[in-house]
């Protein structure tokens, strides 16, 4: 196999993994019951739903169960100002949470197809036995990786509620994810600062991440090189 095609290979392998990369980040970030109760001490949220922090990271724990599938329904009662067996969520929130809920699913599904064609690659390259122009092409494809992804986390600090728009523009076909903070709740528990602190950790994250991978293969192939 040419040179050439191999070099191209290796650098969509590592765009692969670090889409899976990047999605394992999100997937971690949101499955932390602590970091939910960080948040919703740091944005007063408690105040805002008028609710205990226990009885909130419940209706969390249901929330993200359900956008992870392991719950099939959405709606929970719950205790509000006092009030018991209040329904949390309205209708439109949970036609909103179904669309996001086929987000992670569709998320998953594209890490799994990300992670099966990296592993078909790196069995190519080891049929070809070029293990070290693999690494060489992954160490460019993780560098170009590190620059996008670098930039537009640097973009997303000089206005992030453009961003968050034209992410549910992109990514939603109707208006329920419009929501108001005097009708509804979930708008309440995860605001747009809410988002914005994910956003950055999780793109914090991936970077660190990204950057770690990209050291240990430059050092293995310095090490290897200086053998050669």
């Amino acid at each position: 196999m040419k040179r050439a095609v191999l070099w191209t290979l290796g650098i969509l392998t590592a765009w692969l993994l670090l889409i899976a990369l990047l999605l394992s980040c999100v997937q971690w970030r949101v499955s932390s019951n602590e970091y939910f109760r960080k948040q919703y001490a740091k944005h007063h949220v408690t105040e805002d739903v008028q609710m205990e922090m226990d009885d909130l990271l419940l209706v969390t724990d249901h929330m993200m169960a359900y956008l992870f599938d392991t719950e099939s329904d959405l709606q929970i009662e719950t205790t509000i100002d006092g009030k018991e067996n209040v329904p949390f969520f309205n209708e439109k929130e949970i036609r909103h949470m179904k669309d996001v809920k086929d987000l992670f699913n569709g998320g998953r599904t594209l890490r799994r197809i990300c992670l099966l064609a990296a592993s078909i690659s790196l069995l190519l390259f080891l049929y070809q036995k070029q293990i070290t122009l693999f690494l060489s092409s992954l160490r460019v494809g993780i560098l170009l990786g590190l620059l996008c992804g670098g930039g537009f986390l640097g973009l997303m600090t000089t206005n992030f509620s453009k961003y968050f728009i034209n992410f549910h523009l992109l990514f939603f076909d109707n208006d329920d994810w419009i929501l108001n903070y005097r009708t509804d709740r979930l708008i309440n528990i995860v605001p747009e600062s809410f988002f914005s602190d994910t956003a950055f950790w999780i793109g914090g994250s991936f970077l660190a991440a990204a950057l770690l991978a990209l050291l240990l293969i430059h050092m293995y192939l310095q090490k290897r090189k200086r053998k050669e």
